[in-house]
């Protein structure tokens, strides 16, 4: 059991600018740039209210995305689902609605769809930053699609999505996930082999779990010496300290 959250999921906001009369009916953009304002200062409700109303002068594309943004701040997946669905109807190379879907998605446990609308946002944006947060967030959701495959017993698939998050993300989440997959399959050498290169990162906070792993590997291997090096290091990390306190008595 991997004993720190692994995934840490951030929703890419991005507030559509201020809509000028002349860009959607007066009536519209006026209701469309309060709702703006309610959203911003925290006042949901007021803000979806905003939106509908200006729904009902315009079908507009950003009209939508920003209700699907505030209905997500109050976690109405599905309300949010169908606000981001019209926004891509009303203009289907809107990009940051296949964000906010994706996010929505992956909120909802949709995993599998959350995957497809971040690699659709991800083929759409053209801004390099936000680009590289497309391919983060198609990781994650890859990562997520093999923790229950893990949780259902079948690896392999668990193994084939994780190899998919690393082609867009070398996530620290991932390759301690196919550690524990590997070591749980009774595949010891790639147990050690994903753990290592956790380990060699600069910057990650799950050496902990890596060394834990590659101690229980090298455990199952009968390698005494490097299973108790092992754990000795993971121990440092507090989240680890009690399960590495056990295994190091059984070695005794």
């Amino acid at each position: 059991m991997i004993k720190k959250t692994l995934l840490i999921f951030p929703l890419l906001i991005l507030f559509v600018s201020v809509i000028l009369p002349q860009e959607m009916p007066p009536e519209a953009a006026k209701a469309y740039n309060e709702g703006n304002q309610f959203l911003k200062s925290g006042n949901y409700d007021e803000a979806v209210k905003k939106y509908k109303e200006a729904l009902n002068h315009s079908k507009d594309y950003r009209i939508y995305y920003q209700l699907g943004v505030t209905l997500k701040k109050q976690n109405k997946l599905d309300e949010a689902e169908a606000a981001f669905k019209s926004s891509i109807e009303s203009n289907p190379n809107f990009d940051l609605a296949y964000n906010g879907l994706g996010g929505t998605y992956f909120q909802a446990g949709k995993y599998q769809e959350a995957v497809e609308s971040f690699k659709k946002f991800e083929q759409l944006t053209k801004q390099k930053a936000i680009k590289e947060q497309a391919q983060l967030n198609i990781a994650r959701s890859y990562v997520k699609l093999a923790e229950a495959n893990k949780k259902d017993g079948n690896y392999q698939k668990a193994i084939e999505n994780l190899n998919e998050a690393i082609k867009y993300n070398k996530l620290d989440a991932a390759y301690v996930l196919l550690a524990t997959t590997y070591y749980e399959n009774g595949d010891y050498d790639k147990a050690i082999e994903n753990a290592d290169i956790v380990i060699n990162m600069k910057t990650t906070k799950l050496k902990g779990a890596a060394y834990y792993y590659k101690g229980l590997a090298f455990k199952q291997k009968n390698d005494i010496t490097k299973a108790k090096e092992n754990f000795e290091l993971a121990k440092r990390d507090p989240q680890y300290k009690r399960l590495v306190e056990y295994e190091l008595k059984l070695l005794k």
